[in-house]
């Protein structure tokens, strides 16, 4: 056999895998422990970042900032323990990530967390502190070599593009809210005062001015897990209406439960203000489990948009006809423990995992014919399958056993008090029975033949909890 010589190159051919050309490749670039310290201090900034917006959650009364502040602080948390494991992966433990970062930086991360409200908060981790990291992720994307650490630059520049969605709708978020009321720009000036006391964000600055007093960090804020809603959430202690005795009633027709499944996904508005309170008051955990615990916190929010989309797709003007309350966040944040908490979580949600759960839902969106409903409800069912796991690493992992994993939650979820009778005593709630005008309202609308059976449902939660111990499906 005759040997084939081998073919010549071919002309223009990306060089070095497309990461740039040879000659850029020249440049020496940055060692690993410049780039290992200047990743240090972007952690810190992410990491702080992050819990602000999870601390803030529950008291912060605007809806959509609750929404808002879940997504960035998820977006945050996947920079963190992005970085995180690039450090891990250039230097031997201890890696250092828990440092505390210079008392500048420290400062101006106190200050954020100590603003006095989400109008202040918001001006100042959208128009300072993520545009300073982000413009801290640009500098290094440009000093690290493209070839060298091809990895860090890969995270960076993906880090940058959901550091630009946060900063784009952070930043409409503080124009509205400048709107109603302007931050003290003194203030703000104090932000990135410290900022450059600190030699900038990474730390690359030179001259540096001197470090400013503290302004509200004087007094640090303390954590309130009190939840908060605006105006739209008229009646938040209402419990008149049982959304789980309307869907599984097996003997009602199917359309108008999906005003029940809208209620119920925007309604979940209180996982995210109960898990964050899980998350700022457990301590002496890894990173990992803030990381799952805040992707679950993230996915709750979510479930609650879908909820207020699938309204708006029904035509339905949820604050004047749906009363949506926060007794089961109030309850679970003001009277039992984090840990506490955690179990009742878990409880209810391995109550969704059976069929008469999660895929009850979703078949029912199926019977209701609405595409969107069909979409939400698939994606909801899968986030649970993901909870489940969260929920038996990070809590079932610390009990006994499973068994008594689901009986803690059980037996405190019992012991949470929901005082129907004192509320409605105190002038807080009539536990008036929306239910009849939102159906009628939706018969209007969607041309439904009215149901005396449906109109006439006043099921309360007076004394039932709401999750699925006591319904049941037959299927």
């Amino acid at each position: 056999m005759t040997a084939q010589p081998p073919p010549p190159p071919v002309p223009g051919l990306p060089t070095l895998a497309g990461l740039g050309s040879i000659r850029q490749a020249t440049a020496p670039g940055m060692g690993v422990e410049d780039t290992v310290t200047r990743l240090k201090r972007l952690h810190a900034v992410a990491r702080a970042a992050h819990r602000i917006l999870v601390s803030r959650l529950a008291e912060e009364p605007q809806y959509e900032l609750k929404m808002l502040y879940s997504h960035h602080a998820w977006l945050l948390a996947q920079l963190v323990t992005a970085i995180r494991a690039r450090v891990g992966e250039m230097r031997e433990p201890p890696l250092g990530l828990e440092d505390p970062p210079p008392p500048a930086l420290q400062l101006a991360l106190d200050e954020c967390a100590a603003a006095p409200d989400g109008m202040h908060l918001c001006a100042a981790m959208y128009t300072v502190l993520l545009p300073a990291l982000d413009d801290a992720c640009a500098s290094l994307y440009a000093d690290a070599h493209l070839l060298a650490d091809a990895p860090t630059r890969h995270l960076i520049r993906h880090a940058r593009l959901d550091l630009g969605d946060a900063i784009t709708a952070g930043q409409q978020a503080a124009q509205a809210l400048a709107a109603v009321s302007e931050p003290s720009s003194a203030w703000i000036a104090l932000l990135r005062q410290a900022l450059q006391a600190a030699h900038g964000l990474d730390g690359t600055c030179g001259d540096a001015p001197p470090c400013p007093a503290p302004q509200f960090s004087a007094t640090p804020r303390p954590y309130d897990p009190v939840p908060q809603r605006d105006a739209r959430f008229r009646d938040p202690y209402n419990m008149a209406v049982n959304a789980e005795a309307l869907i599984y009633d097996t003997s009602l027709p199917p359309e108008p439960k999906l005003l029940m499944l809208a209620y119920k996904r925007l309604r979940e508005i209180d996982v995210p203000e109960m898990m964050s309170s899980i998350i700022v008051e457990t301590s002496g955990k890894p990173w990992a489990y803030t990381h799952d615990m805040t992707r679950q916190l993230w996915d709750e929010a979510r479930h609650a948009m879908m909820g207020e989309v699938l309204f708006a797709d029904l035509g339905i003007d949820w604050p004047e006809l749906v009363r949506v309350n926060f007794t089961w966040s109030l309850g679970l944040n003001t009277q039992i423990t984090a840990l506490e908490r955690h179990a009742v979580l878990y409880f209810i949600e391995q109550g969704l995992m059976p069929r008469h759960g999660k895929r009850y839902e979703w078949e029912l969106a199926q019977a209701t014919g609405s595409r969107l409903a069909i979409t939400f409800q698939d994606y909801d069912w899968a986030d649970e399958v993901l909870h489940a796991r969260i929920g038996k690493q990070w809590y079932v992992s610390a009990m006994p056993s499973q068994t008594e994993a689901l009986r803690a939650g059980d037996r405190t979820w019992s012991k949470v008090l929901m005082d129907w009778q004192a509320w409605q005593r105190d002038g807080l709630t009539q536990h008036e029975n929306w239910w009849p005008a939102l159906y009628a309202d939706a018969c209007r609308r969607l041309g439904w033949t009215p149901d005396p059976r449906v109109a006439a449902f006043d099921t309360s939660y007076a004394e039932q909890r709401a999750d699925l111990k006591s319904v049941s499906h037959s299927g």
